[in-house]
């Protein structure tokens, strides 16, 4: 059995890699934004058998419920690592035999981009992961059997988890994806994020409307005047 496990912090404490860049409000809003974008795509997923969500942020566990979604309450929040792990060992023993864990801040995210890593033919153990857009960090990650290694989200995790799979002599399948690859974690990523089709996106309704879009396309258009 094939299953996605979807971890989600307090959206009050996210985003602190744009301090300075915008206000709490804003990073709340925009988190807001980008996990509802990834919900709706998850909605859309017709390959899971299982859908899980670690958390103990009520708005969340209150969407699960809607959604009829399996949960998995926390009662503190360590790290994002220390979630997908206590929840993987969950998970197995409940049956899953593959679990794919995916961020809440791809708003470019579709239901059959999930879909596919879902369906991807491997035999444990294995990895299918997806990097992020700089090719350091991980934006998708399927392990099979789900404890297959320990997780290091955070600086490097790409290589990290790539280093953990050969120590655990699994097959490992390299996905690339620009809507998977595309999160939001720094300015740089803001902007690379604009440079996108937001047409449909929650997240790009709210940039737009926030004013928070014209604030950095007058840039964007600049740099791309001055490439010319």
């Amino acid at each position: 059995m094939r299953a996605l496990l979807l971890p989600v912090k307090d959206l009050n404490n996210a985003k602190k890699r744009l301090i300075g860049v915008l206000t709490p409000e804003e990073r709340f809003a925009l988190a807001r934004a980008m996990l509802a974008d990834t919900i709706r795509a998850v909605r859309g997923v017709r390959c899971a058998e299982k859908i899980f969500v670690v958390t103990n942020y009520a708005p969340v566990l209150c969407l699960a419920e809607e959604n009829r979604w399996e949960i998995l309450r926390e009662k503190q929040q360590i790290c994002e690592s220390h979630s997908v792990d206590a929840a993987s060992r969950v998970c197995e023993r409940r049956g899953v035999s593959g679990l794919l864990r995916l961020p809440l801040d791809l708003p470019l995210i579709q239901s059959s981009d999930i879909d596919e890593l879902l369906t991807v033919k491997c035999q444990a153990p294995a990895l299918v992961i997806v990097p992020s857009r700089h090719g350091t960090g991980t934006n998708a990650i399927l392990r099979t059997p789900p404890t297959l290694f320990p997780s290091h989200f955070g600086t490097a995790s790409f290589a990290k988890h790539l280093a953990e799979a050969e120590k655990a002599h699994a097959q490992v399948m390299t996905r690339r994806n620009a809507r998977l690859e595309m999160d939001v974690d720094d300015e740089g990523d803001l902007r690379a994020l604009l440079e996108h089709d937001l047409n449909g996106t929650e997240t790009g309704r709210w940039l737009h409307a926030s004013g928070i879009a014209a604030k950095f396309l007058p840039n964007l258009r600049a740099g791309a005047m001055s490439a010319r």
